[in-house]
C-alpha cells in the first residue's frame, strides 16, 4: 500500500496522552551501513511475489452488489484525497485480473498477494453473503492456479463496510465478531483452492491515520479511539483465526504488521531521548505482536485500554499463526519531550540521510532492524516480507519506464532480508509493493510504487525496467551485485 509509516505529524498527534515507559524493551540501534552477506543466492523454495489491495486497484465500485466502504466516503469528502481523484477506475482490476495475473507470472512470480474487498463478499458489513462479489475472487484464484502462482488474500486492507463504520467501526466490540463471520464465509466458499491467508494489514497504520490524524479513513481525530481500535482489531483477528482453522485445517493462516525501528534522535540529548523511542516501539509495533505472539499488551497501552480487555479476550488474541507478514518503509525518530503528556514528539532523520519522495529516509538496515526483533523477541517465528517498494517521485507527470533507482532500492532492500536470513531469521518469502501504479490512498495518483505503468485514459500497461530486474531476481533466485 505505500504505507508511509509513522510520520512526524502522526508523532505529534500520539504525544495527548498515554505515558512513555523507559523500562519497555525498545528496537536496539544498529548502525546504518549496507548489509554484508555471505551468499547473494536465494533457496530455491523462497517465494518470490508481488502485493495489491482492493481498494486501490480494483475500481467498479457499484459491481455485483457491492456494498459501501469507508474509503468511498472517504475520498469522495472535499480536500481528503491530494490531487482530488477517487478510485472509481484505479487499475480496473476488477475487470481486468486475468492481464494483472499474466503480468505476475510473466516476471517469474509465483505468488500474488490481493486483498479481498469485505463490502463485496457482506455488503452491509454481515448477514447474508453476495454471491455475486465472492464470484469475483472465485475466479481470480482460479486465474491464479492456471497460471502457478500462488494466492495470499488479504482479509482486511483497511477498506471496512460503511454500514459498519455507522455503528462504530474498530471502536465497537461487534465488529470483531462480524469479521470472524466474514472470515468464515470466504473461507467457505474459496478455502478448497485458496490455501494462504492474511488477516489485518497493517493494523497500527490504519488505528493511527484512521482514527488519531484523520488523514485516512474514516476520517476521526479521537486519540480515545486509540485503545479500543487496538484492541477490537487485535480480537477480531483471533476471532477470525478460529473461524478460518474451524472451516478448514489445510489452511496457512498469517497477519501483516507495518513495522518501524523506533530509534532515538542523534546528537547530545540521544540518551534522553531512548525512553520515547521505547514508547513509541510499544504503541506503534509491541501492541499489535504481544498480543498475538505472547497474550499480553505493552505496559504503555494500559491507560488506553481501559474499560476494553474482557476477561478470556487475551487467550482469544493469542492465536497460533503460521506466518508473520513485514510490511517495512522506513524507521522512525523520536526524541523526548517533557511538555507533552506521553513525552514523544517527533526527531528528525540524521544529517545527510537519504531520503525519498515521502521525505522517509531510506534506511535497510532497518529492516534488517525489525526481523532482528522478531527474531530476538518472539520466538524467531516463520516471517514473510508482504510489502517494501519505493515511489517514483510525486506528480501527476508519466510514469518513470527507466526506473533504475527502484531495481536498486529493491537489491539494497534485499541484501538486508538475506543478511537476516544467514542471521537465523526464518524467511520464507518477499513480495513488493506493487504490481501496477495505483491509487495511493490520501495521495491520489500523485505517487507511483509499480513494477508497471499504466496510461490511466486507456488502460495499457507499460511494464518498467524494475519489472524485468525483479523477474531476473524471481526466476534465477540470484541478487545481483549492482
Amino acid at each position: 500500500m505505500g504505507d508511509r509509516g509513522i510520520s512526524r505529524r502522526a508523532l505529534g498527534a500520539l504525544a495527548v496522552g498515554g505515558a512513555a515507559s523507559a523500562t519497555l524493551s525498545g528496537c536496539d540501534r544498529v548502525g546504518q551501513t549496507e548489509a554484508t552477506i555471505k551468499s547473494r543466492q536465494f533457496p530455491n523454495d523462497f517465494v518470490w511475489g508481488v502485493a495489491t489491495a482492493a481498494f486501490q486497484t480494483e475500481g467498479s465500485p457499484n459491481a455485483d452488489g457491492r456494498g459501501l466502504s469507508i474509503w468511498d466516503t472517504f475520498e469522495k469528502q472535499p480536500g481528503r484525497i491530494k490531487d482530488g481523484s477517487n478510485a472509481d477506475v484505479a487499475t480496473d482490476s476488477y475487470r481486468r485480473y486475468a492481464e494483472d495475473v499474466d503480468l505476475i507470472a510473466g516476471a517469474g512470480l509465483k505468488a500474488f498477494r490481493f486483498s479481498i474487498a469485505w463490502s463485496r463478499v457482506l455488503p452491509t458489513g454481515s448477514g447474508t453473503v453476495n454471491a455475486p462479489g465472492l464470484d469475483h475472487y472465485d475466479r481470480l484464484v482460479d486465474a491464479c492456479l492456471a497460471k502457478g502462482v500462488t494466492p495470499y488474500a488479504t482479509l482486511f486492507h483497511w477498506d471496512l463496510p460503511q454500514a459498519l463504520q455507522d455503528k462504530g467501526g474498530w471502536s465497537a466490540r461487534d465488529t470483531a465478531k462480524s469479521f470472524a463471520d466474514y472470515a468464515a464465509a470466504v473461507a467457505g466458499r474459496l478455502g478448497d483452492r485458496l490455501k494462504h491467508f492474511i488477516t489485518l494489514n497493517e493494523p497500527a497504520v490504519h488505528t493511527v491515520f484512521g482514527h488519531v490524524l484523520g488523514e485516512q479513513a474514516p476520517g476521526l481525530k479521537d486519540i480515545a479511539l486509540l485503545g479500543p481500535t487496538t484492541h477490537h482489531m487485535n480480537l477480531g483477528q483471533g476471532l477470525a483465526i478460529q473461524a478460518l482453522r474451524a472451516a478448514r485445517g489445510d489452511l496457512r493462516i498469517g497477519t501483516t504488521q507495518a513495522l518501524q525501528p523506533c530509534r532515538p534522535s542523534g546528537g547530545p540529548l540521544a540518551f534522553w531521548n531512548r525512553p520515547a523511542s521505547d514508547g513509541l516501539d510499544a504503541l506503534w509495533n509491541r501492541a499489535w505482536l504481544d498480543p498475538l505472539l505472547k497474550g499480553t499488551y505493552p505496559k504503555l497501552m494500559d491507560d488506553f485500554l481501559k474499560g476494553c480487555v474482557r476477561d478470556g479476550d487475551l487467550k482469544t488474541v493469542h492465536q497460533p499463526i503460521d506466518f508473520l507478514g513485514v510490511n517495512y518503509y522506513a524507521p522512525a525518530y523520536v526524541k523526548l519531550d517533557l511538555a507533552s503528556p506521553s513525552h514523544i514528539a517527533p526527531g528528525a532523520p540524521p544529517k545527510g540521510a537519504e531520503l525519498d519522495a515521502f521525505g522517509r529516509q531510506i534506511d535497510p538496515s532497518g529492516l534488517a532492524q525489525v526481523l532482528e526483533m522478531v527474531r530476538r523477541d518472539y520466538g524467531n517465528p516463520p516471517v514473510m516480507i508482504t510489502e517494501n517498494g519505493c515511489s517514483d517521485p510525486f506528480g501527476d507527470g508519466p510514469a518513470v519506464i527507466d526506473d533504475g533507482f527502484r531495481c536498486q532500492y529493491l537489491r539494497r532492500h534485499l541484501e538486508a532480508v538475506k543478511s537476516a536470513m544467514e542471521a537465523g531469521s526464518r524467511i520464507g518469502g518477499y513480495f513488493t509493493w506493487t504490481l501496477i501504479d495505483n491509487w495511493e490512498w490520501d495521495i491520489g495518483y500523485t505517487s507511483k510504487f509499480g513494477l508497471v505503468a499504466m496510461d490511466r485514459t486507456t488502460g495499457v500497461r507499460t511494464p518498467k525496467a524494475s519489472y524485468g530486474w525483479f523477474k531476473q531476481v524471481a526466476t534465477t533466485g540470484l541478487l545481483p551485485t549492482t
